[in-house]
């Protein structure tokens, strides 16, 4: 059975100059008072994205987030995203403090798959290796044998495949059957899915790609099957930003969340981005491709949570994770990371 996940009211900060303006430079000072750096996620607001770069942080995709917060000295990462990645920063660097401006800030890939459930899933099927999605929770990940970012998760899935193993994948279906489609491994999948990515749909977007036939379509492969067919390029927000980068098409249609066009303006400033339409003909929405959950994250709250940590006092909107979920969470995310770097040493060879 398919999880039923109800998303909040999208609630995006709205600012003056005068207002971001003060609230950037009060947001410097205090992160300076707490030896803190920044990281935000491509989907956060363009503000939050500035203010990383500015004060020496990084925008990038949920893995990036937390290495880069482990190899950086500061003592107080702020991650600016939705709750898995401050828990996902949290595993990887515990002896340092995460805070996040909203830890309201949900995922509905991690809500549709609870940890019990999970765990239940796994131990119906003791034959096979539980492989999850970043997009979980740090007790899932806990849970799981290994830990995949999209990016990496078809070169996993494949090494798997060829050492015999069967799978359960979660939480995202479509991601999954993606992965299963290209490797061709035996998955049994989790029903859950992302509310942005599976909003996009296959025959507006024939209709959109009718009207700009010069475009590349850009998918990320959380959508559904219908739509990543149309695809030019699949492929996690990293690898879309890049496409837009080097591909020499003038006009791309994107289905991911609209908070990467940002990042996409900055690396190919020339080119035209189109938004993948979430609903067909008639609709009031003709796209609103933008997560609820991350539109939560802003300047006046990142603010108010560094006035409230002032002096290394406790915040309400620091992450914790419980010492023996964190260290069986950071075994299967350590089995990813190894594997990138083995890979990429040429020691693992996966052939065609």
């Amino acid at each position: 059975m398919k999880p039923v996940i109800q998303a909040p009211p999208m609630m995006e900060e709205v600012l003056d100059a005068e207002e971001r303006a003060s609230l950037k430079a009060r947001i410097k000072t205090l992160m300076k008072q707490q030896d803190a750096v920044l990281v935000a996620h491509y989907y956060t607001s363009a503000d939050l994205q500035d203010l990383a770069e500015e004060t020496g942080g990084c925008v990038s995709d949920s893995l990036e987030m937390a290495r880069f917060g482990h190899t950086h000295p500061a003592r107080t990462l702020i991650v600016a995203g939705v709750k898995f990645m401050g828990e996902t920063a949290k595993i990887l660097n515990p002896e340092k403090r995460v805070l996040m401006p909203d830890l309201g800030a949900e995922c509905s890939l991690d809500l549709a798959c609870p940890a019990d459930q999970f765990s239940a899933f796994c131990d119906a099927h003791p034959d096979r290796l539980s492989v999850v999605y970043a997009n979980t929770s740090a007790e899932v990940k806990a849970r799981a044998d290994w830990v995949v970012t999209s990016g990496i998760a078809v070169k996993i899935v494949k090494y798997l495949h060829q050492q015999g193993r069967k799978l359960l994948w979660a939480p995202d279906r479509h991601l999954g059957e993606y992965v299963r489609r290209v490797c061709g491994a035996d998955m049994i999948l989790w029903q859950g899915s992302c509310v942005v990515h599976e909003a996009f749909k296959a025959e507006a977007l024939k209709a959109l790609h009718a009207a700009h036939p010069g475009a590349a379509v850009l998918v990320h492969p959380e959508s559904p099957e219908p739509v990543i067919a149309l695809a030019d390029v699949v492929g996690s927000t990293t690898q879309l930003i890049e496409a837009v980068r080097t591909l020499p098409n003038a006009e791309f249609i994107v289905a991911t969340d609209n908070g990467i066009f940002h990042k996409m303006h900055a690396a190919a400033p020339g080119k035209t981005l189109i938004e993948a339409p979430t609903a067909g003909e008639g609709a009031t929405c003709v796209s609103c491709a933008h997560c609820p959950w991350m539109a939560m994250n802003g300047l006046r709250k990142l603010a108010a949570v560094l006035e409230s940590a002032a002096g290394d006092k406790t915040s309400a909107n620091e992450i914790h994770v419980d010492e023996s979920v964190g260290r069986r969470a950071r075994r299967s995310i350590q089995k990813m990371l190894d594997f990138a770097a083995a890979e990429k040493a040429g020691r693992i060879q996966l052939g065609d």
